[in-house]
């Protein structure tokens, strides 16, 4: 049985080492595997805004299935920021340490530290579109610990745990992540098709 094949819009290969191995019944292949090294423009001013423009164009250029994310972490304190500027927090050169050096020093000694990670993923599927949202809620701590996944792991603590996401393996993370429980919707989603 062939196996459902879909283009990650992303070029991030940690992120698609991360959904690969969550989406082990389908062939999750990435940009590079369709020859698009393009820069996708993500100017919306919202996760589900960019999530769509990034699917929308390889669906309209490339004329694949496709599902693209955006995920950014909100910390209440800072009415939310970084948030859809995650990345680019810091500067345009997504920067991980910078961007979490940037939110330490803007958080400094404030109490309320709660926070969470949201993920929009968009997906184009046989001409329909549909959209899919994770959250993971927590804190952020004072200083960064452990030195595995991305972005701002290091100084993310989950709900209800005593490490940050940096100090847990793929598979830990991945079952209580924010783009852990959006692919989940998207795997129920693509195994009740036919």
């Amino acid at each position: 049985m062939n196996k459902l094949k879909l283009v990650f819009a992303t070029n991030n290969a940690n992120k698609l080492k991360e959904v690969q191995a969550m989406l082990t019944n389908f062939e999750i292949i990435s940009l590079a595997d369709i020859n698009c090294f393009d820069d996708i423009p993500e100017t919306a001013n919202t996760l589900e805004g960019n999530a769509i423009l990034k699917a929308n164009y390889i669906t309209e250029k490339f004329g694949y299935n496709c599902f693209a994310d955006d995920t950014g972490l909100e910390v209440k304190a800072l009415n939310n920021e970084p948030g859809v500027f995650s990345a680019r927090y810091a500067g345009k050169e997504n920067n991980a340490e910078a961007n979490m050096n940037k939110l330490l020093t803007n958080l400094g000694e404030t109490t309320n530290r709660e926070a969470q990670f949201r993920t929009a993923i968009a997906l184009n599927m046989n001409q329909k579109q549909y959209i899919f949202e994770g959250i993971c809620k927590g804190q952020i701590l004072t200083k960064k610990q452990g030195d595995s996944g991305f972005g701002y792991d290091p100084i993310f603590m989950p709900k209800g745990y005593k490490k940050s996401f940096a100090e847990m393996d793929m598979i830990e993370k991945g079952a209580i992540s924010h783009r852990g429980k959006a692919i989940e919707k998207l795997v129920t989603f693509l195994n009740n098709q036919d």
